[in-house]
């Protein structure tokens, strides 16, 4: 289930270049796990605009978005106490009742956000949790503090090696010989596959995908699975590894 809500914007500020960060005030009610996300209405955009959940509490959502585009170029340049229209508590999030005693978090990019609250939630039920944060370089790179101060272990990932480990996510799983159990995992499509390729064990990918409704309408964002024809906003945007066709 989903709903229509209006929300107020409490805080709207770069966190890199083209990185933001923003917290909404507004009912909560309807997200119930990390990993779901919002529909965001824009003035004069047919479309909304579909933004992971970053972190959730009793009245306020955080969101982290990449300017990319004229929509979220527009959400920029909103300000405090202007209003947002949002669906809120679309899609189905990452299911921790799987997760190992010690689990790795994988995030590139704009993927990292929906990571903090998991990490969070993994980590009130008394779970180890390791994060890699993959970036192309250092100026990119967001929430690496965040995640430590939460108690997870951090290890960065760079393509051009300006910090961190240089290479991409899976080459730090590699060298550094991390031991986990499960694994969660959210970024661009070429990183979800390299994972599945390279990871023994059992995991979930959320998938980032172009969407129309948001709530399964519209079928614009249907994939092909081991179980069948699924949509990645009402069914996804997590799927477990073993039902991921490549």
């Amino acid at each position: 289930m989903y709903k229509n809500a209006i929300y107020t914007i409490r805080e709207n500020r770069p966190l890199t270049e083209l990185v933001w960060r923003m917290v909404l005030e507004g009912d909560t009610e309807w997200i119930t796990r990390p990993g779901q996300f919002v529909n965001i209405a824009l003035e004069g955009k047919f479309l909304r605009r579909p933004i992971s959940v970053s972190d959730y509490n009793e009245n306020s959502i955080t969101l982290i978005y990449k300017v990319v585009g004229e929509g979220t170029k527009q959400m920029s340049r909103m300000q405090a106490g202007e209003k947002l229209d949002l669906l809120t508590g679309l899609g189905n999030g990452f299911d921790t009742t799987k997760a190992a005693a010690h689990n790795l978090l994988v995030g590139g990019g704009v993927g990292v956000p929906p990571l903090y609250n998991l990490a969070k939630k993994l980590l009130a039920e008394g779970r180890q949790v390791t994060v890699i944060l993959g970036f192309n370089t250092a100026s990119e790179l967001f929430y690496e503090e965040e995640f430590k101060a939460l108690g997870c272990e951090v290890v960065v990932t760079t393509v051009d090696g300006s910090k961190g480990v240089k290479g991409f996510v899976t080459t730090a799983i590699e060298e550094l010989k991390i031991d986990f159990g499960y694994f969660f995992s959210c970024g661009p499509l070429p990183m979800l596959k390299a994972l599945y390729d390279h990871t023994a064990c059992e995991g979930q990918l959320s998938f980032e995908e172009r969407m129309g409704c948001g709530f399964g309408a519209c079928m614009g964002c249907s994939c092909k699975t081991k179980y069948g024809n699924k949509r990645i906003c009402v069914d996804g945007p997590v799927l477990v590894k073993e039902e991921v066709i490549w």
